[in-house]
């Protein structure tokens, strides 16, 4: 099973799936999501769930914009590859779960549930690097601010979010999600179907890529220290994996 690239979206088909993962990605990584998050995504298409993994690029402000075009883009490739009587679920890492709360809140497509991973909402002043400098040499920049806002996204969730089920996912050594407050406000309208795990890891657990390192003649220092990494990032994300198939498989 490989990946294929169709309207745009990197999809995975097992022979037969038995739901579909709509997955977005955090900004910057989300431009190439078959890649940066290949590791659990491969692991879910193992478990015979169909990936459709839909880039896009954070070059805007406009995140209904973004929003738009992911929904417009996934409805093409789902009718395109016969996935139209699936049950889908939504997939989402830091920003990417944003723009899925905003095509459930705008749009509300059929889901049976989301799964939201270190979601981030933050204001364009604490997301973009060097914000506050550029403002004060571009006094029109610090006016500027993500649409709709971190406010108005929570609002527009308390009043068109309608998908019940739901997983939030925070890890322990994340000091930048938002996973709490927006499992408060999830919790609020659906108090009995909401699911909050708190797991060892950092904001990129998630971003689990295979690291396919080969050790030389001689195992050397270096080779040691990327055995390492390998097995911590796959232990983290060993365990994100285990949570995510638990959960799909009681929808």
């Amino acid at each position: 099973m490989e990946w294929k690239q169709v309207e745009d979206n990197w999809v995975l088909t097992p022979a037969k799936p038995k739901g579909v993962i709509h997955f977005l990605g955090g900004a910057f990584f989300a431009a190439a999501p078959h890649v940066a998050y290949s590791r659990v995504l491969e692991q879910l298409g193992q478990n015979n769930y169909a990936i459709v993994a839909t880039p896009f690029l954070n070059n805007t402000f406009d995140h209904r914009q973004i929003a738009r075009d992911v929904h417009t883009s996934f409805r093409k490739v789902r009718s395109k590859l016969f996935l139209d009587y699936f049950p889908v679920f939504g997939l989402g890492h830091s920003m990417g779960c944003k723009i899925h709360l905003l095509v459930n809140s705008l749009y509300r497509p059929s889901r049976v549930g989301n799964i939201y991973i270190a979601y981030n909402n933050y204001s364009a002043d604490r997301s973009i690097p060097f914000f506050k400098e550029l403002s004060n040499t571009i006094p029109e920049m610090s006016a500027m601010e993500f649409t709709p806002s971190p406010k108005e996204t929570e609002e527009l969730v308390r009043a068109n979010y309608e998908t019940s089920k739901n997983l939030l996912i925070k890890f322990i050594d994340d000091d930048i999600d938002e996973i709490s407050t927006l499992a408060q406000i999830l919790k609020q309208k659906f108090p009995n179907t909401v699911s909050l795990n708190t797991l060892k890891g950092t904001h990129l657990t998630s971003m689990g890529i295979d690291l396919k390192w080969q050790a030389g003649n001689s195992f050397s220092p270096v080779d040691a220290i990327a055995q390492w990494v390998k097995q911590e990032i796959h232990k983290n994300n060993q365990t994100l994996e285990q949570v995510l198939l638990a959960w799909l498989g009681k929808q």
